[in-house]
């Protein structure tokens, strides 16, 4: 029976334990009304393989689910087959979107009992899921909104995949991109949801910037923005709440539309931007506008770099510099008909930050696509 977590409030009345050592993402499950229609999409538009498959003709009489990979990038896409189950409450609810955000951890039973005495919250008991490929254990905590993490410890399996996936190879061409691994995500959280304390406390997550309503606005709305990090850096979050402005903010439309907190958008690493972009586009992923006159301010903005302007500028990729270096990055439009879940690509040369200095043409773009739905 699946539990739902609607909302949650640190409480400061536990027994301290060692937070959890998160060491990466194992994968990310999105739960969605159709997994086969939506496997052909992130396939064809973004180059991920279908690796492995369950569903009725593996046994599984609940649901469908296929297994993507690209690099160290996994994604699970899942629909049930009951207008009854709880994945279709999912998706009846808020669209298409991110369930669970998978985490490898060392000792899932360790972590999951100091998660609990963190102020962790406690969906399903470490349990263990064999196959002929050995078994891995497992657990689960909640989150945010509906989201949920499943804690995985893989030491005693060899599979590539999970257990109970049937292996599959090469169903369909897919577009060379480039893509590496998910380099972060950004979660949307109405205001005043003490989130932050949540990961730290449970999760060991450090926060390494942030940014005031001031520092992140338009002319006629604003967000905060807090960004959080494991200890191996594989694992990085940015929390975007709402702020006051004279207009509906990008946050509270996405708060609407996806019925209250979850993944906006899930950042792809990269280690080229303009060969993954190129090919993106020509298998028809469609991408956030940046206006011409950016594109004229950028070599005072950001110095020298490797690229050639008119090639970014034809791209419509945006650059962004600080301490470290610089960084690429483009927005891709929402995965569905709601303005919800999007995907962003990043290529990063020594920067380690989130395109500060991008916020306000990025704001301004998805301003731009707010007010065509009249959402604005």
């Amino acid at each position: 029976m699946e539990v739902f977590v609607l909302s949650y409030h640190v409480q400061n009345r536990f027994e301290k334990a060692s937070a959890v050592d998160v060491i990466d993402i194992e994968y990310i499950e999105m739960y969605t009304s159709n997994a086969k229609q939506s496997a052909f999409y992130f396939c064809k538009l973004y180059g991920f393989e279908i690796i492995g498959y369950s569903g009725l003709e593996t046994g599984n009489r609940e649901k469908t689910s296929y297994y993507l990979q690209q690099g160290d990038a996994r994604l699970i896409l899942s629909a049930a087959y009951s207008s009854n189950h709880f994945i279709s409450d999912f998706v009846n609810k808020r669209g298409d979107g991110v369930k669970d955000i998978a985490l490898l951890v060392d000792d899932v039973e360790e972590t999951y009992r100091n998660a609990l005495l963190n102020g962790g919250i406690a969906i399903e008991e470490p349990n263990t899921v064999k196959d002929e490929h050995g078994e891995i254990k497992r657990a689960v905590l909640g989150t945010f909104g509906e989201t949920i993490h499943t804690l995985i410890e893989k030491h005693n399996y060899t599979g590539t995949m999970l257990p109970n996936f049937e292996a599959v190879k090469g169903k369909y061409i897919t577009p060379k991109t480039g893509i590496t691994r998910f380099d972060h995500l950004a979660i949307c959280v109405e205001q005043n949801q003490e989130w932050i304390e949540y990961y730290e406390s449970v999760f060991g997550f450090a926060m390494s910037q942030q940014f005031s309503k001031d520092q992140v606005s338009s002319q006629t709305s604003s967000l905060m923005t807090k960004i959080l990090q494991n200890g191996t850096d594989k694992v990085k979050m940015t929390i975007i709440e709402p702020a006051q402005g004279k207009k509906k903010s990008q946050i509270t439309e996405f708060l609407e539309y996806n019925a209250g907190a979850g993944v906006q958008h899930i950042a792809l690493l990269t280690s080229n931007i303009l060969e993954t972009v190129d090919n993106l586009q020509m298998s028809g992923t469609e991408f956030l506008y940046t206006p011409d006159m950016y594109y004229d301010m950028l070599p005072d903005r950001v110095g020298n770099i490797d690229e050639s302007i008119d090639k970014l500028h034809r791209l419509k990729i945006l650059v962004d510099r600080d301490d470290e270096g610089y960084l690429l990055q483009i927005f891709a439009r929402a995965i569905q008909d709601r303005p919800t879940l999007f995907f962003e690509i990043i290529q990063r040369k020594g920067s380690r930050g989130f395109g500060n200095g991008n916020i306000r043409a990025l704001f301004e773009a998805v301003e731009r696509e707010q007010a065509l739905r009249g959402n604005l």
